[in-house]
């Protein structure tokens, strides 16, 4: 009789504390048994050894018994088909039914992850994390890094680059751009945010001038007749020209309230409402972004802010420690402390994630109690029972031990009242 189960050819080695547990077991109960053989010889000679006889011969029993109830589990016993024996291989496919069931009903619903993402606080541990990186980090996130990490390195990037570019440019194409940029440019000017811009075209124009002076002397020299050529007036009168717009450029920069300033700003805020209300207006920022997604600069342009973006995630997953120490990690560490801090912003958070993580369950979560039914049901008899028995079976042989012990102790307890009664 083997009472160790052999391992068939292509299953999973069981784990050593299983094979242990399997020999104390059945050690325990070849134990009781040579111990109900032997006292066996001397009950009648020393009344005492009965009480012994007794433990051993219900020990014996009670471990067969939860050795036959272990067996019966993974297969069948003594390779007898046995009625309901070898239930876990018999019942694959409804072992897949119910566990998908159990994950659906318990898990996978959208009430259900509703109400487990509300007690969970996603924003005060990624706020904690982004405040304080190197004390956070674990194993689970380094090997996320490396995942996130090999997965961009195996993706083809020029096709990745240009579905990003194709959805980026797409949005682009739909999105009205017009009168969203006439409303910043007005909420701009509202705040005096446009100033800077002002001063900045002002300063422009002042190097613009001073580097294309001698544009400006050619220029009044070939229009100049032959006598002020000859009398050399062509020259007084381009400096004439260039100091008069030198001057005009400086009291610009210098007073606030210069009139050409004055008309400079009339002709933004008619420029903020023509983007947002003139048709012919928005017809002509429809047709520049037209030109410009087509234009093939833009394609190079975008191709290497792709690979640029790319070489900085690959630098954050393969050293994330390098990267929280440069100016992008100032960034997200006083963002991690802005969450800590405010509880509007992490509640916003958890609410978008709480929404998008039961959207995700609503439209996906059918699919993954597919997946894992359908995978359950696509392995073999033995590969479901070996990993089930690696699982547990450490636990059930514990089971084989106390039933080896409570049986004695109730055998014990039966002769203890024979002898009584």
């Amino acid at each position: 009789m083997t009472l160790l189960a052999r391992t068939p050819r292509g299953r999973e080695a069981p784990p050593p504390g299983l094979i242990r547990m399997r020999w104390i077991a059945t050690g325990l109960l070849v134990a009781m048994a040579a111990t109900f053989l032997i006292a066996g010889r001397y009950d009648e000679a020393y009344p005492w050894v009965g009480f012994v006889r007794a433990f051993a011969e219900a020990a014996m029993v009670g471990g067969l018994a939860d050795w036959f109830a272990v067996t019966a589990l993974f297969r069948h016993p003594l390779g007898l088909p046995i009625p309901h024996t070898a239930i876990i291989p018999r019942n694959k496919d409804r072992i897949a039914t119910t566990l998908a069931a159990f994950l659906r009903d318990n898990f996978l619903t959208p009430g259900v992850v509703a109400r487990r993402m509300a007690r969970m606080d996603v924003a005060g541990a990624a706020g904690r994390w982004l405040s304080d990186p190197s004390g956070g980090r674990s194993r689970v996130q380094a090997g996320a890094a490396r995942l996130f990490a090999d997965m961009l390195e195996a993706l083809d990037q020029d096709r990745l680059g240009g579905m990003t570019k194709r959805a980026l440019g797409g949005q682009l194409r739909t999105l009205n751009v017009a009168p969203l940029l006439g409303r910043a440019l007005e909420a701009a000017m509202a705040e005096d945010r446009h100033l800077p811009l002002l001063d900045g075209i002002i300063r422009w124009a002042a190097r613009v001038l001073e580097a294309n002076e001698h544009l400006i002397r050619d220029m009044v020299h070939q229009r100049a007749g032959t006598i002020l050529r000859w009398t050399g007036l062509d020259e007084r009168l381009s400096n004439a020209i260039i100091d008069g717009l030198a001057k005009l450029i400086t009291e610009m920069a210098e007073d606030p309230r210069h009139p050409l300033r004055a008309k400079a700003e009339e002709g933004m805020a008619r420029l903020a409402f023509d983007l947002q209300f003139d048709p012919e207006t928005q017809e002509k920022v429809e047709r520049f972004k037209a030109e410009l997604l087509d234009n093939p600069a833009l394609d190079r342009w975008w191709m290497g802010v792709w690979e640029s973006a790319r070489a900085a995630m690959l630098r954050m997953a393969r050293n994330p420690e390098a990267a929280f120490k440069g100016e992008l990690g100032a960034a997200l560490r006083q963002l991690g402390e802005t969450l800590e801090r405010d509880a509007g912003l992490r509640a916003t958070v958890n609410r978008f994630v709480r929404r998008s993580a039961v959207g995700i369950t609503a439209d996906h979560g059918d699919a993954i109690v597919r997946l894992v039914s359908d995978t359950v049901r696509s392995w073999d008899a033995e590969t479901i029972t070996g990993r089930l028995e690696n699982s547990v079976g450490r636990d059930l042989q514990y089971i084989r031990i106390n039933g080896t012990l409570v049986g004695g102790l109730v055998g014990v307890a039966i002769h203890t009242l024979e002898v009584l009664l």
